[in-house]
């Protein structure tokens, strides 16, 4: 095992993500650890892999740069910007989140949640759906 710290190890492997490095899931998450997101609720090495490979077919230049980190015993929480160029529009799009770890005793993450609004975040950044999005929150707030 890597000599970094648990929660160092973790950022790092986000904040140096490549297409290259995407198996390197293998040594920073357990072998059956959990993921969930807006969008995936998962298990184990097979399952989470294809959803970091998903993104770099989805989205250009991808990057996460974590702002913030909190960690007790052998939980965490991280809240971060993910920053992508979409395919069909110009300009650098960022989406805003929060992530809570859980390590297990050999501190591989055991337990991954991340935490972020989608249809602020994502949805309302694309032209038709987001006019839709803004409506619906307008009318929401009445």
């Amino acid at each position: 095992m890597n000599e970094q710290q648990p929660l160092e190890r973790l950022v790092r492997f986000y904040e140096t993500l490549a297409l290259e490095t995407v198996n390197d899931v293998r040594s920073v998450y357990a072998p059956d650890a959990f993921f969930k997101d807006p969008f995936n609720e998962v298990r184990g090495h097979a399952a989470i892999i294809p959803i970091f490979r998903h993104m770099f077919v989805q989205v250009e230049q991808p990057r996460f740069v974590v702002k913030e980190r909190m960690e007790q015993g052998r939980q965490a929480f991280l809240t971060w910007e993910f920053h992508f160029r979409m395919r069909s529009a110009e300009g650098e799009q960022t989406i805003r989140g929060a992530s809570h770890i859980v390590f297990d005793e050999q501190g591989r993450v055991a337990m991954h949640r991340d935490y972020w609004d989608a249809a602020e975040e994502l949805y309302e950044k694309i032209p038709l759906l987001g006019a839709v999005m803004r409506w619906l929150k307008r009318r929401a707030r009445k």
